[in-house]
């Protein structure tokens, strides 16, 4: 006698383990998303010291401003004459970038003296060994104080 079909152990193991696969799956795409998104922060910070410094290297000192949300706004572009509404000429910046995240959490810019200057943001996760509150500054990418 020929028995077709499966019997309920054996569909309730493939179940099992579709189940199993599909948490681990999703859980992998979770972390990668987090990763892509502090990359980017990190990418926007090396453009914004980029950008900063050759507006400093013009003007010899940084725009001044203080707590800047920077890509809205007046402050989505950055030009010889400091940030300013979209569609600036001779821009540094043509379109200043904003923070990936889902919450839309600003980059904020501080420059009370021209003379230096700090850009803040928070990392998802540990990423090329800096976590949490990181700023941008002259010298380089730091963990904020």
């Amino acid at each position: 006698m020929s028995r077709k079909g499966f019997t309920l152990i054996e569909l309730l193991v493939v179940v099992a383990i579709v189940g199993l696969l599909s948490t681990i799956i999703i859980v992998a795409y979770g972390t990668s998303r987090t990763r892509a998104r502090d990359a980017k922060r990190l990418s926007d910070m090396k453009q914004f010291g980029t950008a900063l410094e050759l507006y400093n290297n013009d003007n010899n000192a940084y725009p001044i401003g203080t707590n800047i949300h920077l890509g809205s706004g007046n402050s989505a572009c950055l030009n010889i004459d400091g940030w300013q509404a979209a569609g600036c000429p001779d821009a540094y910046i043509g379109k200043v970038p904003t923070d990936p995240s889902p919450q839309a959490t600003p980059y904020i810019y501080n420059s009370s003296s021209g003379t230096t200057y700090t850009i803040d943001t928070t990392l998802e996760a540990k990423t090329n060994g800096l976590s949490g509150r990181i700023q941008q500054t002259p010298t380089g990418i730091i963990p904020a104080p």
